[in-house]
């Protein structure tokens, strides 16, 4: 395997690591403990972050280690999801006080001269993913205290996936419609 492509493959790796963390979680638990899990939820931290976003990395991990040391372990590995869904909510919000935000940045991709209605729309939509994130966010943490492992399996590895796909899908059909009216509302980042 070429040099080049190495550092594609361990980032595919990792993607699909931190999206089959519940997964993971319901088959290895039970098997090699909570131990190993933490050690990967350091390693996926701060694996291939730039060094200005590292320090950030080390929020969870630290999260992690003090459910270790306080003897709740199954805690800290349960509990990715929401360290996930509140980093997540933070850059989202930031964005909105610190413009551009989130989702103008990425219509701007496709469409550099985004107009001020567009923008408006951009920072809706960027509004409306913090919403989101904050309420999978809560559900996440419910499951990682009062669920049992199937059950928090369930919901951070499938129904939450299904939630975030049908906001997805559902804002991508509303812009179509917008976008066909107005004519100045912003592409999508993935067209």
């Amino acid at each position: 395997m070429s040099r080049s492509r190495f550092p594609s493959l361990v980032t595919a790796l990792t993607a699909a690591g931190l999206l089959a963390w519940p997964l993971l979680v319901l088959v290895l638990l039970p098997r090699l403990g909570a131990a190993p899990l933490l050690g990967l939820i350091v390693l996926l931290a701060a694996w291939r972050l730039p060094a200005a976003h590292r320090r950030w990395a080390l929020v969870p991990c630290l999260a992690a280690l003090a459910m270790v040391v306080l003897g709740r372990a199954e805690l800290g590995v349960r509990a990715w999801p929401v360290a996930v869904n509140a980093g997540l909510l933070v850059v989202f919000a930031t964005s909105l006080c610190r413009p551009p935000c989130v989702v103008e940045r990425l219509a701007r991709r496709q469409d550099p001269d985004l107009s001020a209605a567009g923008v408006r729309y951009t920072r809706r939509v960027t509004g409306l993913w913090c919403g989101f994130f904050l309420v999978n966010g809560s559900l996440a943490l419910w499951t990682a205290l009062a669920a049992d492992l199937a059950l928090w399996t369930l919901y951070n590895g499938a129904i939450a996936y299904a939630l975030g796909a049908a906001l997805f899908a559902a804002e991508w059909c509303i812009r179509q419609r917008v976008r066909n009216r107005h004519r100045d509302y912003p592409r999508s980042a993935s067209e």
